[in-house]
């Protein structure tokens, strides 16, 4: 029987789930693969982890793991856009077979590193970089290799679902939101990456890379975070019937593409509006399959080993048959990968909700239309909600479909209105009816 070695740099949360799956389940995947899965080496700067894999497996130094000639594929789960990358390209350079789940190294430099792994003859597979066990690089690179996908909408980041589910859901505020996902492991003590849409918008340029066959980087993607969603906001948009997500949304317009990330309204009766908690979901649309969509855990410990172990797998089975790279690392050939350009946020349309807020005197709702008139903004709604505070009301907008950069003239010339009170607030919507 075939005895397929395996190196693991780094061994937190992740990798120590992946060391637990390779011993627990080694029976199982070897019946699934006809090979032995063995746990070679393990490198972490962790020097106490010496006493959980003895001093023959445990090492500090990744080296004995990347130039071991007995090593048939390195998996990396350190993270980070420095030591991982350099990591990498050594183990590439050795001809090794890598498994990463970093998906900020990918948006990063992924074109750098799939040209690197292309010239070796090598694979580099990352299922577990986007989306925890949900198999969505698969799904684009393989299951819909015959479809032209138009477009991906998903909720890739299980802090931020989390924090607007409690906000939603139990009425909390923000702040206490965040206290809480801190509290049970779903959010890092500086969540920057995670409410900042930062994190999302790492996984939704690897997805755009792949669904196209271009290349793309984390610099052309619009992104806002959830900070400056308000309990005001969550409850108009639910009075509207819809529900706030982060989304990270990618359309094909066959000349150029848009990649964004934002707080967005989704109507209830989408089924993204129905993703709570720290799950993930990922729709997908095609010319052939129509609209698809993926749910599952988007992290977590055992979620992302199991992904990182689909990848394992599939190596090893090109290792026993003798094969390479038989899926292309994007999913078309390199030769066909192009640069498809990226809309700028300023020239999407979408819906839009609005929230002014105005001294409560006579001709005010006459400005403010006069303005969204002349820059041909047309609206679905108009209402005044609650009473009075502190000598103003709140004004809520729906929009048809209008033009950001319409939207963000107008709104600035209405914030210098002397009866706007406050800074007009702006929150896109992804409409039920608005196909991709």
């Amino acid at each position: 029987m075939k005895t397929i070695n395996i190196g693991l740099l780094g061994c937190g949360t992740v990798g120590a789930g992946v060391a637990k799956l390779i011993i627990k389940n080694r029976d199982l995947i070897t019946s699934r693969t006809g090979a032995l899965f063995v746990l070679k080496r393990v490198a972490d700067i962790n020097k106490d982890l010496a006493l959980q894999f003895g001093k023959d497996v445990f090492t500090t130094d990744a080296d004995k793991i990347i130039d071991d000639p007995d090593i048939d594929i390195v998996i990396e789960l350190i993270g980070g856009t420095g030591v991982a990358k350099e990591f990498i390209l050594k183990a590439i350079d050795n001809g090794k077979q890598v498994v990463t789940a970093n998906k900020a190294l990918l948006a990063d430099s992924g074109s750098f590193l799939f040209e690197a792994a292309n010239k070796k003859g090598v694979d580099l597979a990352f299922e577990a970089g986007v989306a925890g066990c949900i198999p969505i690089i698969k799904t684009l690179r393989e299951s819909l290799v015959a479809d032209y996908v138009k477009g991906i909408k998903g909720i890739l980041n299980g802090t931020c679902n989390y924090i607007l589910s409690k906000c939603t859901e139990d009425g909390i505020p923000f702040a206490e939101a965040l206290k809480e996902a801190q509290k049970k492991g779903f959010a890092e003590a500086d969540p920057t990456l995670d409410v900042e849409g930062i994190d999302t918008a790492h996984k939704l340029a690897i997805l755009t890379s792949l669904a196209y066959g271009t290349e793309i980087s984390f610099d052309d993607i619009y992104v806002k975070g959830i900070t400056n969603i308000t309990s005001d906001d969550i409850e108009f948009a639910k009075f509207f019937g819809y529900k706030i997500k982060l989304l990270a949304i990618s359309k094909h317009h066959g000349d150029t593409i848009e990649a964004r990330v934002h707080p967005t309204m989704v109507p209830f009766d989408n089924i993204l509006a129905s993703v709570a908690g720290s799950m993930n979901a990922v729709e997908v649309s095609g010319d052939a399959v129509g609209d698809m969509v993926l749910y599952g855990h988007g992290a977590g410990m055992m979620p992302t080993a199991n992904a990182v172990l689909s990848d394992t797998v599939d190596l090893a089975r090109n290792i026993l048959n003798g094969t390479r790279q038989k899926i292309p690392l994007f999913s078309c050939q390199p030769d066909q990968v192009k640069r498809i350009p990226v809309l700028p946020i300023e020239e999407v349309s979408t819906h839009y909700y609005f929230r002014f807020s105005v001294q409560d005197c006579s001709g005010v709702l006459a400005k403010i239309a006069l303005v969204l008139g002349n820059y041909n903004i047309s609206l679905k709604s108009v209402n005044q909600k609650g009473g009075e505070v502190d000598g103003s009301v709140t004004i809520v907008m729906m929009t048809h479909l209008v033009r950001e950069s319409d939207v963000r003239n107008a709104l600035q010339e209405i914030h210098r209105i002397d009866v706007v009170t406050s800074r007009p607030v702006l929150i896109r919507i992804e409409d039920e009816n608005e196909k991709l």
